[in-house]
Formats: C-alpha cells, structure tokens, sequence
C-alpha cells in the first residue's frame, strides 16, 4: 500500500488534486520546508519573472515544432512558433505584458528567438522525430507519488531511450551538476518504472551558452534514488500530518516573495490551514 496526501483546497478555496512529489516540489523542500508550505499547500500566488516567462515561450516553442513534418523544423518555423507562443500567452494572462513592460517586449522576443537560435547549434529537429514531448508521468510507485513533466523523450531504432530537458539558463559550474541531474533521475526512475527500462541517456541542453549536461545512469543507481525520494516524501508526510514546515535561511531567500511571510525576515507565518485528508490507494 502506498499513501497519496489529499492537498484539500488551496489559499483561495479552490479544490485541488493529492499531492504528489515533482522535482521542483522536492526541490522546494530541501532548499525550506516552509516555501514548500507556500507554494504546494498554501498555493499562494507568485509573479512571474521575465526569465521564467521567457522559458515558457521557448518550451512551447520547441515542443510545437516536433509537431510539424521533419522538413518543416527550420529556423524559420521555431522563430514563428516563438512568436505564436507568446501571443497565446498575453491572450491566457494579459497582466503579462506588465511583466515584461510594453516597451520590453521587442527586447524579450528578441532575447527568446537568441536561445532559439543556441538550440539549432546544439542539434538538428529534421534530423529525428521524437516519441513524446511534456510528457506527464503521474505514477504511485515506491510508496511515492510522483509527478511531473517530461520536456522531451526520444527513442531509438535501437530501442535506447534518451530523455532530455531544456534550459534557457548557463550550464552550472561542477560543483552543481549533481542538483540539475536530481531532476533528471526523477524522470529516468519514472520513465523505469512505467517502461521496464533504464534510459542510455539523460540530456540538459543549456540553451543560453549552448552547453549540455549528458549522464547515463544504470538500475543500482536509480534504485537509490527511489530510496532518496522516498526519504523526502516521508519528511514531506510528517510535516504536512504536524504543520511544522520551518524556514530554512540561504541564498537563495534573496529571490523569495514570501518574506513577509516568513519569520526568518520578520514576518508571520499565517495560520496552518490544518492537515489535508489522506487516502490510501493500491
């Protein structure tokens, strides 16, 4: 038997599906127990960034452009699927265009069709097809709920299965390779667990520098990482049971929009809205 936490409703009482731990939500609470609160629970609203709105356009980008026959994944089509992307984000959330600022939004397309043009450096789209992209993987497996988005799955004539991912950053220095690949064996432990199959290979394309992060993980390895997710779940249970989320203070609290939230910056933390249901599935 596995566990699946109900989240209940949010901070605007909206009803929401179990949680489940995704990548980014296990990063959350490594990195503060309370900013995991915040934003799996709570659900509070955040702004979003330029960078993090430019990453969506491109995303959306590159993931149309598999949608159209080999000979048509040019340049040219990426930069108008660029285009299309971010008209269809501004028509979803027209608050956007404050955001980036009408006055920035020539020198924001222009930023995204730059990283566009770093992809087509890095590999070539007519060249191969790709089996799926964001694909969602959703599975109660290792009494873990998981969850996520897969960017892009190739498959081989072969059969050898590469999972990749973008990134409209830098690559990181050494000393942070092993934090951008927790993501990745995420998606290879997920993408084991549905298929039987460990994947050949796990690939970052940093599409700032056009520099990629390429691991081949093997079974024993991904059977750890089970454990280590399993690990954060149970710590992720436990808090979510007793409410006791705490601040964790670093760096990285320079960029949060919760700080009045937080005791750590002299806030108040509001009221725990009580621990969410918890149902028990097969």
């Amino acid at each position: 038997m596995s566990t699946t936490i109900d989240a209940g409703a949010d901070s605007r009482g909206l009803v929401r599906r179990p949680l489940a731990l995704s990548p980014s939500r296990a990063a959350d609470f490594k990195q503060c127990p309370l900013l995991y609160r915040y934003r799996a629970i709570d659900r509070f609203p955040e702004t979003p960034t330029t960078a993090q709105t430019r990453g969506t356009v491109v995303h959306a980008a590159l993931e149309n452009l598999f949608d159209l026959p080999a000979q048509l994944r040019t340049r040219e089509s990426a930069d108008l699927l660029v285009e299309g992307a971010w008209a269809a984000l501004c028509e979803a959330d027209p608050q956007l265009l404050e955001v980036i600022g009408e006055d920035r939004t020539d020198a924001f397309l222009a930023d995204a069709h730059k990283l566009i043009a770093t992809y087509y450096t890095m590999e070539n789209p007519t060249a191969f097809d790709a089996e799926a992209r964001e694909l969602h993987v959703e599975i109660d497996t290792d009494d873990v709920l998981m969850r996520g988005f897969i960017d892009r799955v190739d498959v081989a004539p072969t059969g050898e299965i590469r999972v990749v991912d973008y990134k409209t950053g830098r690559a990181p220095g050494e000393a942070f390779e092993s934090k951008a690949l927790f993501q990745m064996k995420f998606y290879a432990l997920a993408i084991l667990r549905t298929r039987g199959v460990v994947p050949r290979r796990l690939q970052l394309m940093y599409l700032s520098d056009g520099q990629q992060l390429v691991y081949e993980p093997d079974r024993d390895e991904l059977e750890r990482f089970a454990r280590t997710l399993k690990a954060i779940w149970t710590a992720i249970r436990a808090a979510v049971a007793s409410g006791d989320f705490r601040p964790k203070r670093s760096r990285l609290c320079s960029w949060c929009e919760h700080k009045d939230r937080c005791p750590e910056f002299g806030g108040t933390v509001p009221p725990y809205p009580g621990p969410p249901d918890t149902a028990h599935t097969a």
